[in-house]
């Protein structure tokens, strides 16, 4: 069931939040309502990792960290 809301918000944040809604192709009201969820969710929210970081997740095993040797072999090899 959708509700109206009326919002009193600085100009310029409209005009930005509009802008970015065009960009993203999709509604303002869209955007609030999602924000609304996401800021009332229970749950935590995904984190998002760049596509390096993701490629390199699992590359050192957690036995590896815990090898104090290895971890300052690395320390100073990437000094």
């Amino acid at each position: 069931m959708e509700t109206k809301l009326t919002l009193k918000l600085d100009k310029s944040v409209i005009q930005s939040a509009k802008k970015y809604a065009e960009k993203n192709n999709r509604s303002l009201s869209k955007l609030v309502e999602d924000y609304f969820k996401n800021l009332t969710s229970d749950t935590e929210p995904k984190k998002r990792y760049s596509p390096l970081v993701e490629e390199l997740s699992g590359v050192v095993s957690e036995k590896d960290l815990n090898d104090i040797d290895y971890v300052n072999y690395l320390e100073k090899k990437y000094e």
